[in-house]
């Protein structure tokens, strides 16, 4: 039976989206209508989409009897990530003419690597990078051929963008083809402990580079749970993916097994193969939630608390920060994923993975059951694991218990009540703060501010000594529409060196964290942004901030009328917007909603 929340927080967002949701269904709708693509070309512009096919490919497209599956993939050598991509459109051509279909590479998208960008210029772009792809997928899709998209992409802002692109074809199925986990490293823990003995200047470059080459060290998606598993996750949870695919290691049998049985599966799912399932109909208000409920039982990235909102945007949903605070107050946190404990992803899938923590979810109500997902009805197939009999695929139920109940514990006995995501509210306006690796002691911070407009000004006066005392961190200027809104990762070493030393620090922004913000507390997101006249560019040095992030507080302790007359902060922003190809967004940074909206730099046709 559904949790009396779960089922009132999902029939508050189907109510609030019908305006918005009933148009994108019937759009689908009729676009289904019109059958295969490929019967409304002409004679000339079909010629021309098949003109490149061996010749049986080319009479069955020709005939429309064959499905044709568009690839659409984020494939690039630098990222570790999607470097295994390269190998995947031969296996799916080949898999695809077993089951009397075809795979066309449709196009690629841009892939930007975050942990290569943090902290530079390049970092600018990251957010928008989303919208990019999004784009970039419409326009692989646009050719009006296709009966069935395949999307190959796991890290941050990729899995949006394609999700978003990917919506814009709702009356297609979809299936979202992951690339695995590299295999574990040097541990978290240890990794976290040299970056503050470097920012302390106890180690040399020699020594962080080294432990960072032993971390990232092969092929596969980081290991630490960031945004870029955080996606993996979600689009198990939302049945996107095949089930058990998320954290199957790059170039194994199983890996490939699974990818040659998603294209078999995406042709079976057309409107030729007989079991029509679009994404229209897998990406619902419920799957939505489910999403939201994965994100806080895992502690995943406060990220999604932007691109989750865009994404259910694009199908029509809408969603804000009250969904998810209303969810954390009821879902509990079921694993604890380095930044939040110790272990990677690698031992998260070993000790019972994905199909364990959703049969916990389902048994405890947290999730809706009753959805359709690529698999077929109903997400209980999702509580089961791939793996190989031979060398065929089959599947079995997760186990019963954690193998681990350090990393991953059942609904009855969870690490803590609540997801650990909460919302703020106050004169500040409203921001999201991840508190599930933060200490209890640390979630109230009281004291003056220090504003900064950029994350170096801050870090400059860290090296310079003076940061030792208590203080909360304001940096401002970091929203969408100033700079692209970069994550200020790099913060965290030194606000983590002074808290260990015994100061109560926190970190107020208008940017973005990370999908790895730790143990410092952090109020991000802060939204209206500044430039878009928000209240935090009314704070001055020496202000008293309240922090409270389990009352939901985040406040100025300044005398009313003095707070109201005070004029808002400036900066000249002129360096933002050029190098790094920065000067191509400044139409994206003009038109971005506010976080809370999903930072979405284009409006026509989103729901808003």
């Amino acid at each position: 039976m559904t949790h009396p929340l779960i089922a009132r927080v999902t029939a508050r967002i189907q109510e609030r989206s019908r305006p918005s949701r009933e148009p994108y269904l019937a759009r689908c709708a009729q676009a289904a209508q019109a059958g295969s693509q490929r019967s409304q070309l002409s004679c000339t512009n079909l010629a021309h989409a098949i003109a490149a096919s061996p010749a049986e490919e080319k009479q069955q497209l020709r005939n429309g009897r064959w499905p044709n599956l568009a690839i659409v993939s984020a494939y690039n050598d630098m990222l570790s990530a999607h470097q295994p991509y390269q190998r995947y459109p031969d296996l799916i051509r080949q898999a695809a003419r077993e089951v009397g279909a075809v795979a066309q590479f449709a196009g690629g998208v841009p892939a930007m690597c975050d942990g290569v960008t943090q902290g530079y210029a390049g970092m600018e772009l990251s957010l928008f990078s989303r919208d990019v792809i999004a784009m970039a997928t419409a326009i692989a899709m646009s050719h009006n051929v296709f009966d069935a998209g395949l999307y190959l992409g796991i890290c941050d802002k990729i899995v949006p963008g394609l999700v978003i692109g990917a919506l814009q074809f709702g009356h297609l199925p979809a299936i979202f083809v992951p690339g695995g986990p590299m295999s574990t490293g040097m541990s978290n823990p240890e990794k976290a402990k040299i970056r503050q003995l470097h920012a302390q200047g106890k180690v040399g470059r020699e020594a962080l580079l080294e432990s960072e080459m032993k971390s990232y060290h092969e092929a596969g998606t980081c290991t630490f749970y960031g945004t870029a598993n955080s996606n993996q996750m979600m689009m198990e949870v939302m049945g996107l993916h095949l089930p058990g695919a998320a954290f199957v290691t790059p170039n194994t049998a199983l890996r490939d097994a699974l990818t040659r049985a998603a294209a078999q599966r995406a042709a079976k799912i057309s409107q030729l193969g007989g079991e029509y399932i679009p994404i229209s109909a897998v990406v619902d208000e419920r799957a939505i939630v489910n999403a939201i409920v994965g994100l806080l039982a895992t502690g995943g990235s406060t990220n999604h608390t932007i691109h989750l909102v865009a994404m259910a945007r694009a199908a029509g949903i809408i969603i804000d920060w009250s969904d998810f605070d209303a969810l954390s107050a009821e879902v509990p946190l079921l694993a604890r994923i380095y930044p939040n404990g110790g272990a990677d992803v690698n031992h998260f899938h070993a000790c019972g993975g994905m199909g364990y923590l959703i049969r916990e979810l389902l048994k405890a109500g947290l999730l809706h059951e009753d959805v359709m997902t690529v698999a077929g009805q109903g997400l209980a197939r999702y509580a089961q694991e791939p793996y190989l009999e031979g060398t065929q695929l089959v599947w079995r139920d997760a186990p019963d218990k954690s193998l681990d109940e350090n990393v991953l514990r059942p609904a009855s006995a969870p690490f803590s009540a609540d997801g650990g995501l909460r919302l703020l509210q106050g004169n500040l306006g409203r921001a999201v703060i991840k508190v599930s690796a933060v200490k209890p002691e640390h979630r109230r911070v009281q004291a003056p501010a220090l504003v900064f407009d950029s994350q170096d000004a801050m870090l400059e006066a860290y090296k310079r000594g003076e940061l030792q005392r208590d203080f909360i961190a304001v940096i401002r200027f970091q929203g969408p529409r100033a700079n692209g809104m970069p994550e200020l990762h790099k913060l965290t070493p030194a606000l983590a060196n002074l808290q260990d030393e015994g100061f109560h620090v926190a970190l107020v922004t208008d940017g973005r964290m990370s999908g790895a913000s730790g143990k410092v507390p952090a109020a991000i997101h802060v939204t209206p942004e500044v430039l878009s006249g928000g209240p935090l560019g009314r704070v001055r040095d020496g202000d008293l901030i309240l922090l409270d992030a389990e009352a939901g507080q985040l406040e100025a302790l300044v005398d009313a009328a003095q707070w109201q007359s005070r004029e808002q902060a400036s900066a000249d922003l002129r360096d933002n917007g050029h190098g790094m190809g920065r000067e191509l967004f400044a139409n994206a940074r003009a038109m971005a909603s506010g976080a809370e909206q999903g930072a979405i730099s284009f409006n026509a046709g989103m729901a808003v």
